[in-house]
C-alpha cells in the first residue's frame, strides 16, 4: 500500500549532564494513506517522542521523514508552515493544551487565523461546522476549557486538530485522561472522522485494549526501539517478542475459563542514556542468553511480521 508517511532509521537524542539519552534510535516503519497505526509500550520508551519528531514539534537527530513521497526531514520555514497544514497532533491532557485564557469558539479558531488563507465569514462559518462535527453543543462557544468536562475538552482538541483539514494525525494517548464510557466516545468519533475525512492516524498509546481496537497495524517499542511490528491481530493472536507477549499477558480476561500465562518481567528497565550494544530488554528477559549482547535487528519473521529478537524463531518454534 502506498504509504502517507514513512521514516527512515530515524533518531532522536537529548543531551544530558550524564549523557546522550537515546530516547528514538534508529526506527523505521511506514503508515499507509487511511489505516491507524498504533504504537504501544511501558511510559518512558519513547512513543510521544516518535509522534512529535515525525511532525518537527522536535527535530530529528538523525535519519529520515518522509511525507507523501517527500523527504521533509530538514526544510524550511516557509516549508514547515505548509508542512504543519497536513499533519497536527491531539495531546494526551485535554486541559494542559488548551489556553485557559481562550473561549472554546475562539480554540477553534486560532490555527484558522495564522492560517491567514480564510475570510471572516468562512472562519466563523467553519468553527460552526468543526464543533458539530465533533459533538460540541453551539452553547459552549463561549464557555471556558475549565468550565467543561474532560470528554468536552478532548473534543475541542479534536477539532482544533481537524481546522486545517488535516492528512496525519498523531494521535498522543488521547483518551488516556478519560473515563472508560468517554474513552469509547472519544474512539468513536476519531474513527468515524477517519472515514469521513479519509484521515491517517499513528495512535500512540500504553492500552492494548485500545490500541486492538482501533489500529491496522501495531508498533511495540521499547526503550527507543521498536522490537516488534505487524498487522494488529497478528499481533495479539501470535506474539513473538518476550517483551510484547509479557505485555499482553498483563491484560486482564473476563473470561474465568482462560487459563492466563503470565511472563515476569524481573529487574529494572535499563537507562536509555548511553545503552551499550544488544537487545534492551535483556536485562529483564526471561529468556535471555549471551548472544542478547549483540547488536539486534528488526526482520521479518513471517509476511509482515517483523522481530528484533535473536531467539525468535527458537522461542515460538518457527522453522
Amino acid at each position: 500500500m502506498d504509504n502517507l508517511i514513512e521514516v527512515q532509521h530515524l533518531k532522536k537524542y537529548f543531551k544530558t549532564n550524564s549523557g546522550m539519552l537515546h530516547a528514538v534510535d534508529d526506527v523505521s516503519f511506514g503508515i499507509p494513506r487511511g489505516a491507524t497505526m498504533g504504537v504501544v509500550g511501558e511510559s518512558g520508551c519513547g512513543k510521544s517522542t516518535l509522534g512529535r519528531t515525525m511532525i518537527h514539534l522536535l527535530e530529528s537527530t538523525d535519519g529520515k521523514i518522509l511525507f507523501e513521497g517527500e523527504d521533509v526531514t530538514h526544510i524550511s520555514r516557509k516549508e514547515l508552515r505548509r508542512f504543519r497544514e497536513k499533519v497536527t497532533i491531539i495531546f494526551q491532557d485535554p486541559y494542559s493544551s488548551l489556553d485557559p485564557r481562550f473561549t472554546v469558539e475562539k480554540i477553534i479558531r486560532e490555527p484558522l487565523l495564522i492560517a491567514g488563507k480564510y475570510s471572516k465569514a468562512e472562519i466563523e462559518r467553519k468553527v460552526d461546522e468543526l464543533m458539530e462535527m465533533v459533538g460540541i453543543d453551539p452553547r459552549f462557544s463561549c464557555a471556558y476549557p475549565h468550565e467543561l468536562d474532560g470528554g468536552r475538552r478532548q473534543r475541542i482538541g479534536i477539532a482544533r486538530a481537524l481546522a486545517l483539514d488535516p492528512k496525519f494525525i498523531v494521535c498522543d494517548e488521547p483518551v488516556s485522561a478519560l473515563d472508560v464510557s468517554i474513552q469509547a466516545q472519544v474512539l468513536n468519533l476519531l474513527q468515524d472522522l477517519q472515514q469521513s475525512r479519509h484521515l491517517t492516524y499513528m495512535f500512540v498509546t500504553h492500552n492494548m485494549s485500545v490500541v486492538r481496537h482501533i489500529s491496522d497495524n501495531v508498533c511495540v517499542m521499547y526503550l527507543g526501539q521498536l522490537v516488534e511490528t505487524a498487522e494488529t491481530e497478528a499481533v495479539f493472536e501470535k506474539p513473538m517478542h518476550p517483551y510484547t507477549k509479557a505485555l499482553l499477558s498483563a491484560i486482564p480476561s473476563s473470561d474465568i475459563n482462560k487459563k492466563l500465562e503470565r511472563i515476569p518481567m524481573k529487574g529494572e528497565i535499563t537507562s536509555p542514556i548511553n545503552p551499550k550494544p544488544g537487545c534492551r530488554f535483556a536485562a529483564r528477559c526471561p529468556y535471555a542468553t549471551d548472544a542478547c549482547q549483540l547488536p539486534q535487528e528488526l526482520v521479518m519473521v513471517e509476511e509482515g511480521h517483523y522481530v528484533s529478537c535473536c531467539r525468535v524463531k527458537e522461542l515460538n518454534d518457527l522453522r
